[in-house]
């Protein structure tokens, strides 16, 4: 497959952002009345997309083209209008980014968004929705005249090829996560009222292979398998935690307590970093399943205690 001859890549080098563990490609596409600069994104685990060799790329690039063409603007805007009202009635507050980055330009996130205290937040609201979202962390604002991140959405199908990468859950499975697992805060040890159900094997190591659907009638031995229950402050903690040990190799310790019940300080480099075989590099660390590492750490200092 060879690449659309109105698509110039104007870098080979990929763009980083390395928060999010996302890669771009700044590509320049050439429509007949216009042309527009974009990062296109070549590594956006939202929806599950890793493309490596170059025929994956050319592929892509020239998909994106096509859903990009100026005519097929007002189709798509009608699409997301139709999405809000039927399928997120009551995000008024994560639509109105939206309504601020619909036009695929890039924004400033400092002068050019919504003012809120986690708009973070919102952008991942968005991205959680299927938006493909490029993240610039040092582009020039001409108004705040200094160097801030500037975000980017890309008005193509939802989900990209592969579709959101990410696990949902019902309203209704999502009480029940928490009643089954009894309103228990796994970190700080007693019940608690707001928490979020936790994926234990981090969302960060996931491929589109591991997606899995949460159907309602989850029997409880597999909620309790497959969640805990965090506070959203330690949970976006987890996320950070999980996230560096994705790119640097270095586990995560709780308290600053360097305990392993299973492995070390470092991932096993013999397991995959992605996909439902890169599980068991997460088994023994602290945040993988608090409650068995707690265990496990308890039971060690009754035995050193014993033997004294």
């Amino acid at each position: 497959m060879e690449l659309n001859n109105n698509i110039e890549i104007l870098n080979e080098t990929r763009k980083l952002h390395s928060k999010a563990s996302e890669e771009y490609l700044a590509v320049r596409l050439k429509y007949s009345e216009m042309s527009q600069d974009i990062w296109v994104p070549v590594k956006y685990r939202r929806t599950g997309l890793d493309l490596i060799d170059e025929e994956e790329i050319v592929e892509y690039l020239n998909v994106v083209y096509e859903q990009l063409r100026p005519e097929n603007k007002q189709g798509w805007l009608d699409l997301q209008e139709e999405f809000w009202e039927t399928e997120k009635p009551r995000a008024h507050t994560t639509k109105t980014f939206f309504d601020k980055l619909k036009d695929g330009e890039w924004k400033c996130v400092n002068c050019e968004l919504p003012t809120n205290p986690n708009f973070a937040r919102r952008i991942q609201d968005l991205k959680e929705a299927g938006y493909t979202i490029a993240t610039d962390t040092k582009r020039y604002c001409k108004n705040c005249k200094k160097h801030l991140t500037h975000l980017m959405l890309l008005p193509i199908e939802r989900g990209g090829m592969e579709g959101n990468g990410y696990e949902t859950w019902s309203p209704t499975l999502r009480n029940r996560i928490i009643r089954v697992l009894d309103s228990f805060d796994v970190y700080e040890h007693k019940k608690s009222t707001h928490l979020l159900p936790d994926h234990k094997f981090p969302e960060i190591r996931w491929n589109q292979e591991t997606k899995e659907e949460n159907p309602d009638d989850m029997t409880d031995e597999e909620i309790r398998q497959k969640f805990q229950l965090l506070s959203n402050q330690r949970n976006q903690q987890k996320r950070e935690i999980c996230r560096n040990c994705y790119q640097s190799g270095e586990r995560g310790t709780i308290y600053g307590i360097p305990y392993y019940h299973i492995g070390d300080e470092k991932w096993n480099d013999n397991i995959p970093k992605t996909g439902k075989e890169a599980e068991p590099g997460c088994y023994g660390c602290p945040w993988y399943d608090i409650t068995v590492w707690r265990d496990n750490l308890v039971e060690l200092i009754e035995v050193k205690h014993y033997e004294k």
